[in-house]
C-alpha cells in the first residue's frame, strides 16, 4: 500500500502529521512519534510575546521600577509561564534536525505585524525544514474596520515569507466572511499551505469564584466536519496544500479528510487522549480500509470527493442545509 503523500514541497512516507502539542516538547516524546509512524511533526509554538519579551529584557525591568508601568508590563505573560524562551526554541529545533529522520515543522505563533516575525529566518538557519504560522487574536473593537483586520493577517504573511526561504503553512480560522478570498489572498501574500482550523480556545465563567477561567477542551470527532467541509471546496480552488486539522481520532477520519482534498491530516487530541499508539492504529486502519476499499495508493483517493469532483456538488453548500433540515424526523 503506497501511502506516500507531498506537503509543502516535502515528500512524506504517509499523511499522518501530529500538530503542535505538548508532545513535541521533549526529544523522547519526538522519537516515539516517529517511531509510531508520523511523517512529520510540527513543534509547539514560539509566541511573539515570548520574543519581544526576551527582547525588552524583561527581568530587568520588573525588578528595577516596576511599578512606574504596571499597565505594560501586565501585557506580558509571566516567565514561568514559558517552558523555553527562544533561544531554547531554536535549540529544540536542532536537537530535533540531529535525533529524527522525518521532517519538521517549526511553529510561530503572533497577533500583529512587527519585528518578531525576523526571528523566522533564525527558525530557518537552525534546520527547519518548513514553518507553520499560527496567527492567533480575536478583534474585539466594534470601531476597527473588517478591511483592517484582514490586511494584518495579509501583512504578517507578507513579511514572513519575505523573510525565509522555507515553505509556509498558514493554520487559519473558519471565520472571515469570505474564506475562500481570504484563502486566496493568503497565498498570494505567501503562504504555500492552509492549515484548517486554529481551534481559538474559548473562556468560562466560574460564577462562584466571579472569575473568568481558561479551560482546555480536547477535540471531538464531530468537529472535523467544518474541515472537512472547506478543504473540499477549496481543493484544486487555490494553489496550496491543504492540511486538515481537529477531530481526526481514527483511520476513516483522515480517509475522510484526504477525499476532500488533504495532502495530510494533522493529529493532537488523539494523541493526547489515547497516547501516541494511537498513530500506529490510526495508520493500520488507513491501510485495512484502503485494502477493503481497492484503493492502491492515497493519491488514487485525495481530492475524489471535493466539491469539484463529488457526484454532488452542493451538497457542499445551501442546498445540503435545507436537505439535512427536512430529513430529520
Amino acid at each position: 500500500m503506497d501511502l506516500r503523500t507531498k506537503y509543502l514541497g516535502l515528500e512524506l512516507k504517509n499523511p499522518l502529521v501530529p500538530s503542535s502539542s505538548p508532545l513535541s516538547k521533549q526529544l523522547d516524546s519526538l522519537r516515539q512519534l516517529e517511531d509510531a509512524g508520523a511523517s512529520a511533526i510540527v513543534l509547539y509554538s514560539l509566541f511573539e510575546e515570548q520574543i519581544e519579551f526576551d527582547g525588552m529584557e524583561m527581568d530587568h525591568y520588573l525588578e528595577y521600577g516596576s511599578e512606574s508601568y504596571s499597565e505594560s508590563v501586565s501585557f506580558f505573560p509571566q516567565p514561568q509561564e514559558f517552558v523555553r524562551g527562544p533561544e531554547e526554541y531554536l535549540e529544540h529545533i536542532r536537537e530535533a534536525k540531529e535525533s529524527l529522520e522525518i521532517p519538521i515543522i517549526a511553529s510561530l505563533n503572533g497577533a500583529s505585524a512587527g519585528g518578531w516575525v525576523e526571528y523566522a529566518k533564525r527558525i530557518a538557519e537552525a534546520g527547519a525544514d518548513a514553518l507553520e504560522l499560527n496567527i492567533y487574536f480575536l478583534p474585539t473593537d466594534p470601531q476597527q474596520p473588517i478591511g483592517e483586520i484582514e490586511e494584518t493577517y495579509l501583512d504578517i504573511i507578507t513579511e514572513v515569507s519575505r523573510t525565509i526561504d522555507l515553505a509556509l503553512t498558514v493554520k487559519l480560522h473558519p471565520f472571515f466572511s469570505s474564506l475562500p478570498s481570504m484563502a486566496r489572498r493568503m497565498v498570494e501574500a505567501g503562504a504555500n499551505g492552509l492549515t484548517l482550523f486554529n481551534r481559538f480556545y474559548e473562556p468560562d465563567i466560574n460564577p462562584e469564584k466571579l472569575e473568568v477561567e481558561a479551560e482546555l477542551d480536547l477535540s471531538s470527532a464531530f468537529e472535523s466536519r467544518l474541515a472537512l467541509r472547506w478543504i473540499g471546496i477549496l481543493h484544486q480552488r487555490v494553489r496550496a496544500d491543504l492540511a486538515a486539522s481537529t477531530g481526526i481520532y481514527t483511520g476513516r477520519d483522515a480517509i475522510r479528510m484526504l477525499m476532500a482534498g488533504a495532502s495530510v491530516t494533522h493529529l493532537c487530541s488523539a494523541l493526547l487522549k489515547h497516547g501516541i499508539p494511537q498513530l500506529t492504529r490510526i495508520r493500520e486502519e488507513m491501510i485495512g480500509w484502503m485494502d477493503e476499499n481497492e484503493y492502491e495508493s492515497v493519491a488514487d483517493l485525495m481530492g475524489t470527493m471535493s466539491q469539484k469532483s463529488c457526484p454532488d456538488p452542493t451538497a457542499f453548500e445551501r442546498a445540503n442545509y435545507i436537505k439535512t433540515l427536512n430529513s430529520y424526523e
